[in-house]
């Protein structure tokens, strides 16, 4: 039976970063992955969680399973944190959330509670995004329309041809919506914006489904989730799916969470259980390790202060980085890349054709994907002059 398979090919992103890594010039760049980089380029351990680790070690007496929504201070926690503390549908109960592995556990079970409620539902999204957002989606059973989202002329937000592609969403459809630092352009929504699609999802009746992968990143932890607390201060539904594996470094744990903004707080409840029946169905329980120690960094006053002074370094470096990517652009190209800081995030397009992709791989081993999305993370003082003359290079 199974040789009856073919292989396929791999994943387009983890393949290129495996290609990377087997190039031998001393001088690779690297901006595939979607993971933050310092100035080493090594993916760090924040303090706050080595500091949560080793107390989690001293403290563990047992390796029994957690229940089945996953640690309580780690949800209660991830509520506050994406819909703040001062929510008036946390205060009325109306959210409920269950822990899963990754961001993506967290969009997987999203999708199926809405599939569970409407088998028909229509899932709109972005043109582009984040490529795994269509297996993860819609391998339970939904179908997908795209929106218009980034208009590469202007470097930034196609908000006219959104909201024209987005007066067709129907009454119980799906509007994904990234939160934040948008993956893979880095073009954000401004609150207005936001504003004016909760008049339509008001209007429409369609449900906001954001993915929240990045808070933190961009300007700030409150100032990233400012539009998905406008639309939960507004609308009656929303479902949620929340990541730790960029703003606490969790990657490899496998730190989610989706949550479910509901009419009631009966409803929440009965939401929830069909969120513990889909993840029984899946991966039966949820992993431990991370959710244990992002619960301790968000219940414990003096790991939260770290962990916040952390990641706001972490925020104020990759901004940093992108002006500095911008001048030495400029500097060695002649053109205009000043669009790059104006972007939110770890991700930007470069603007440059696959041929120039293609060239800076060959030649300079310069790597980033085919469109051109770069991770901005992967950039550092020791590669910033060669990689911005290898574009000038090439152009």
């Amino acid at each position: 039976m199974l040789d009856a398979l073919q292989r396929l090919p791999d994943d387009p992103i983890l393949g290129l970063a495996a290609i990377c890594r087997e190039d031998s010039n001393p001088n690779k760049v690297d901006l595939t992955v979607g993971i933050y980089m310092d100035e080493s380029g090594v993916c760090p351990v924040f303090q706050a969680i080595q500091q949560a680790q080793r107390t989690l070690v001293e403290e563990e007496t047992t390796k029994a399973y957690l229940p089945p929504a996953g640690d309580a201070d780690f949800n209660r926690g991830m509520r506050a944190l994406v819909f703040g503390g001062d929510s008036d549908a946390l205060a009325a109960g109306r959210v409920s959330s269950i822990q899963a592995p990754g961001g993506c556990g967290a969009l997987r079970i999203g999708a199926e509670v809405a599939y569970a409620a409407k088998p028909d539902a229509r899932v709109w999204i972005s043109d582009p995004t984040w490529p795994v957002h269509l297996p993860l989606i819609g391998s339970v059973g939904l179908e997908f329309s795209k929106y218009r989202y980034y208009d590469a002329v202007s470097h930034g937000v196609d908000f006219d041809g959104m909201v024209e592609d987005l007066k067709q969403a129907g009454k119980d459809d799906l509007v994904l919506l990234h939160g934040c630092c948008h993956n893979p352009c880095g073009a954000d929504l401004s609150l207005d914006q936001w504003q004016v699609i909760a008049d339509m999802a008001e209007h429409q009746g369609f449900i906001p489904f954001i993915d929240i992968a990045y808070q933190g990143l961009g300007s700030g932890l409150d100032e990233d989730a400012a539009g998905l607390r406008l639309l939960a201060s507004r609308l009656p539904e929303m479902i949620v799916a929340a990541s730790c594996s960029k703003n606490m470094g969790l990657y490899r744990e496998r730190t989610g969470c989706a949550m479910f903004l509901c009419e009631s707080a009966d409803n929440a409840d009965a939401i929830l259980s069909q969120a513990k029946v889909a993840a029984r169905r899946l991966y039966s329980m949820p992993p431990a390790h991370g959710a244990i120690l992002a619960g301790k960094v968000l219940s414990d006053e003096q790991l939260g202060r770290i962990w916040r002074e952390e990641l706001l370094a972490m925020c104020e470096r990759i901004n940093g980085l992108r002006s500095q990517l911008v001048d030495s652009l400029q500097a060695s190209t002649g053109r205009d890349f000043d669009f790059i800081r104006r972007e939110n995030g770890m991700f930007s397009f470069l603007g440059l054709s696959e041929a120039n992709v293609r060239q800076l791989r060959e030649e300079h081993s310069v790597y980033m994907l085919g469109s051109s999305r770069i991770n901005v993370a992967g950039v550092n003082a020791s590669n910033i002059d060669y990689l911005s003359k290898a574009i000038a290079a090439v152009l």
